[in-house]
């Protein structure tokens, strides 16, 4: 790109510090500004020297910036933003991070890794096991990566490579507040990896047709020499599988042509990945639940039909793979309480997530601290989901869910959540400060609980705090 500097407003989302990280790779000069940071984004801004001004500000500017990318948050408008207001009068080239995405794949033999779960641990995977080999010229190896999450490998969230192949988390979300184009529709992709698909973004997508479509235009964009793999697992994954006029390789955990088969759980667990009634490779992994082994062997099927790794290479990557930060990682390893953060972004995550605690802890009592932190889970056409989410949890804190002005659908509120909850009959407690929040849960901890902490907030600082009490009241 012909750009020397470029500044980003709302630098603290996943998506526009691993775009921002990708321009610094090219060599030109970055600067940001934000709101509310908090880690892991904020701690990736420090890590990389990229300034970040708060609050937002006209006078945020350079003067000598030529390029100017304005995230999606509901504040980043001109109508009520400053600093937004005087990107567009200033006469500098606006774009989005999907869009400059875009322009910096282009000549690359792109995979975009798209769906409603899965997406960034298995794009964060894929990038992992494409490094984990030397780099070969022409081969593809030495790739460039985009991930919408903080990864714990690889080791960072986003590089340019020197290999053809480009690996990009899309999202269906739109691109920006002027633009309703999903993400990936921006990504011209060359192969596909579709994880399940499940009813989200209630807010931008009332139905689970209108959710669908936009994947469906993705499919659309591809070449005819294209890969495709889709899971076949996800609530809405029939539904786009069944409208391909073209070959597809299915995967799944139970069903597909990749399907996982004689699972061994535990701290390790162990599968053996079969193609058809074929088996192809014992596979070891450190990560929890069977979402994550769905992951894995959408991966592996995607490596091997592309022919990119052998079964032995692809297996010794993913024992090697610790995942992705806030996707089930364990958040300290000083105290005898297992505690880990899940990325409850919607209801689908949030089951897989419980659904995991409890197989890797079946005999210890589930205590989850939860935050209703994205617009689905404020929606009042979306309280059904407080019906049965938390099934299986023996105690559910329920934090208070900030207004953040989305404008597009009725918010609900913490009392009618919590009376939701209760009704389906879980044992809920509200909080809202954090100080009193963690006094009560540090009081309630016993020696045989397991926490999981559910949110894509960042809890009232109570992601560390919790973490930090329990290695007090329970070292290791």
């Amino acid at each position: 790109m012909n750009f020397s500097k470029a500044h980003f407003i709302g630098i603290a989302g996943a998506g526009m510090s691993a775009t921002a990280k990708l321009l610094l790779d090219q060599g030109i000069t970055v600067t940001g500004s934000d709101e509310g940071m908090y880690p892991p984004v904020s701690d990736f801004l420090r890590q990389h020297g990229i300034g970040c001004k708060a609050p937002y500000a006209a006078e945020n500017l350079p003067l000598d910036a030529d390029l100017i990318v304005i995230g999606k948050n509901a504040k980043l408008v001109p109508q009520t933003n400053p600093e937004v207001a005087a990107a567009y009068r200033s006469g500098k080239t606006i774009m989005s991070f999907p869009e400059v995405l875009g322009a910096l794949s282009q000549g690359k033999e792109t995979i975009v890794v798209a769906g409603s779960y899965g997406k960034s641990t298995s794009a964060a995977l894929l990038a992992h096991c494409l490094e984990s080999l030397p780099a070969q010229a022409g081969d593809g190896f030495d790739p460039s990566f985009f991930i919408g999450a903080i990864p714990l490998t690889p080791s960072m969230n986003a590089r340019l490579g020197a290999g053809r192949l480009f690996v990009l988390e899309g999202d269906e979300y739109p691109s920006s507040n002027t633009d309703p184009r999903s993400k990936f529709l921006h990504y011209h992709p060359q192969h596909l990896l579709i994880t399940p698909l499940a009813h989200d973004h209630l807010n931008v997508f009332p139905t689970p047709d209108d959710y669908v479509k936009p994947f469906d235009q993705l499919v659309t964009l591809l070449p005819p020499e294209a890969t495709i793999i889709a899971c076949v697992e996800g609530p809405l994954s029939p539904s786009l599988l069944s409208r391909l006029a073209r070959p597809v390789t299915r995967y799944g955990v139970h069903a597909g042509e990749f399907q996982a088969a004689d699972i061994a759980w535990g701290e390790k667990t162990f599968f053996t990945l079969k193609q058809g009634d074929s088996p192809i490779a014992r596979i070891e992994t450190t990560q929890l639940g069977e979402h994550n082994i769905q992951n894995i062997v959408g991966v592996a099927a995607f490596l091997l039909s592309l022919r990119l790794l052998t079964p032995g290479e692809i297996a010794a990557a993913v024992a090697s793979f610790r995942g992705i930060r806030r996707r089930l990682d364990r958040k300290s390893e000083k105290t005898t309480i297992p505690i880990f953060e899940g990325f409850g972004s919607s209801y689908d995550k949030a089951r897989s997530a419980i659904a995991a605690m409890k197989r890797h802890f079946p005999d210890r009592r589930l205590i989850t601290v939860f935050e209703p932190h994205t617009f689905s889970w404020r929606n009042r056409d979306a309280i059904s989901w407080y019906d049965d989410v938390f099934n299986g949890v023996a105690k559910v804190f329920i934090y208070e869910p900030a207004s953040q002005g989305a404008g597009t659908h009725l918010q609900i509120s913490q009392a009618e959540i919590l009376a939701r909850v209760t009704e389906a009959g879980c044992d809920a407690e509200p909080i809202s400060d954090p100080d009193e929040a963690l006094r009560t849960i540090r009081d309630l901890l016993q020696p045989n609980d397991a926490v999981l902490l559910l949110t894509s907030g960042n809890l009232g600082g109570l992601i560390d705090r919790i973490p930090f009490a329990a290695e007090q009241k329970f070292p290791r």
